[in-house]
């Protein structure tokens, strides 16, 4: 991968693109720490860096961003939710089904249908952001010291809101313009740069455990082990694919002879990539957030109940498993078509060996997709729970050591680099660059 990028770097074209994405990034990183007016949070939101709740997974993917209440507070989440909201309508709105299906004009007005969603998913977002640090007192007050009434509250309420509705749409934007002049995917590089950004905590973190003394001193290494193999595991999974062979029959077309060529069509085995554990990890956080804004202490049946989702209770591991399973084959039913994938072999006069044509083929692809899917399910699942029975079996040694970077993380972290690293491949091999593979 490196290498990649040093060969990349020799390009003057890639040079500037990859120059020009670094500048975008180090403006994703100012506007994370320039305060709002009217906010003053000074010790952060997040008490618990390792709580499961919505406040820290919205802190792990803005960069700390939410957690201060900075510019940039909602970051790139409402695009992602938009995204995701426009994606998932397409299967049941005929009108978007359409114009996914209409080529670059298509995805043109899908691309403008999500950007109007995702600056209303920002203002939603912004004012249920402004209620809270309200509630918890982080707003500034005036030079008496009371809280500001009439005119003065509206007037702050508006701004504090609309500073952050800004600040996400402002991000939107730079994600364009990495697509457009830069390198990479930009809503992922900035995420990709908004995870990196909590790097100096993590190693700050490990590193507290190593003034400790006793086992402390052999945990620490193997959580930096375990990390280092869990990135490796994820590299392997996202590399592996089912391909499945297809022939095509020779036909002629005026004077010349197409087809009688061997092929596969490859299916990816984590072909949903991060988004089950994203969907799973989202509807588990909302119960603990919940129990942020109710006082349950009086009752042992709510107490209980709210206890069974913190990711210390060995229920929670259970209902995170069993999501992440469910969550994988709803998206995999949403974004592969076995009928449609097998009359386009069809169409090409292409048949898959030992397989007839129409309905058997659309069955042998769903019987394949079911078993990847399945697959695909289990090899996240294994990385979503890995950082949390490792902490549940330090703590029964009395010295528990988290792994502060959760599988969530380490996937999209990984699948960015590779994604991009791929991308400057492609574009050093259209340039008919020899060096690259040097």
């Amino acid at each position: 991968m490196f290498k990649t990028i040093i060969n990349a770097w020799k390009v003057a074209d890639l040079r500037k693109k990859m120059i020009y994405t670094a500048f975008i990034i180090l403006i994703f990183r100012i506007g994370a720490a320039l305060p709002v007016p009217f906010v003053n949070i000074s010790e952060g939101i997040v008490s618990d860096p390792n709580a499961n709740n919505f406040m820290t997974y919205l802190s792990m993917m803005t960069g700390d961003a939410f957690n201060y209440g900075t510019l940039f507070a909602m970051s790139i989440t409402p695009y992602i939710n938009a995204s995701i909201i426009i994606q998932l309508l397409a299967v049941a709105i005929p009108y978007l089904e359409k114009l996914s299906k209409e080529g670059e004009e298509g995805r043109k007005k899908l691309s403008k249908i999500t950007r109007y969603t995702s600056v209303v998913l920002a203002l939603m977002q912004s004012t249920a952001y402004y209620f809270y640090i309200r509630a918890q007192g982080y707003l500034a007050t005036a030079a008496s010291g009371a809280k500001y009434t009439g005119f003065a509250a509206v007037f702050q309420a508006v701004s504090i809101i609309l500073c952050y509705t800004a600040g996400s749409t402002f991000i939107m934007w730079l994600g364009e313009q990495v697509n457009e002049k830069g390198i990479g995917n930009g809503i992922s590089i900035i995420l990709f740069a908004g995870i990196v950004s909590r790097m100096p905590t993590t190693i700050s973190s490990l590193y507290s455990y190593l003034e400790r003394r006793g086992a402390y001193f052999a945990l620490v290494p193997i959580a930096a082990v375990s990390l280092i193999l869990m990135v490796a595991f994820i590299v392997w999974m996202d590399n592996a694919e089912r391909r499945i062979p297809v022939q095509y029959a020779k036909r002629v077309v005026g004077r010349k002879m197409y087809g009688g060529q061997n092929t596969h069509m490859p299916i990816k085995v984590n072909m949903c990539g991060v988004l089950p554990i994203i969907f799973a990890s989202s509807i588990l956080s909302i119960p603990p957030t919940i129990n942020m804004f109710v006082d349950v202490s009086n009752s042992k049946f709510w107490t209980g109940f709210f206890g069974i989702f913190e990711s210390t209770h060995w229920a929670y591991a259970i209902m995170y498993f069993i999501l992440i399973i469910f969550f994988a084959y709803f998206y995999a039913a949403i974004q592969y078509n076995p009928i449609e994938m097998a009359n386009n072999i069809r169409k090409n006069s292409g048949a898959v060996p030992g397989i007839r044509p129409g309905k058997p083929t659309s069955d042998y692809i769903t019987k394949v997709l079911n078993r990847l899917t399945l697959v695909g399910a289990l090899l996240l699942s294994v990385v979503a729970l890995f950082p949390i029975l490792f902490s549940q079996i330090t703590a029964a040694f009395h010295h528990q050591v988290s792994i502060v970077i959760g599988g969530t993380s380490i996937i999209i972290l990984v699948g960015v680099a590779l994604e991009t690293v791929k991308q400057l491949e492609s574009q050093m091999m259209m340039r008919h660059y020899k060096g690259f593979l040097d």
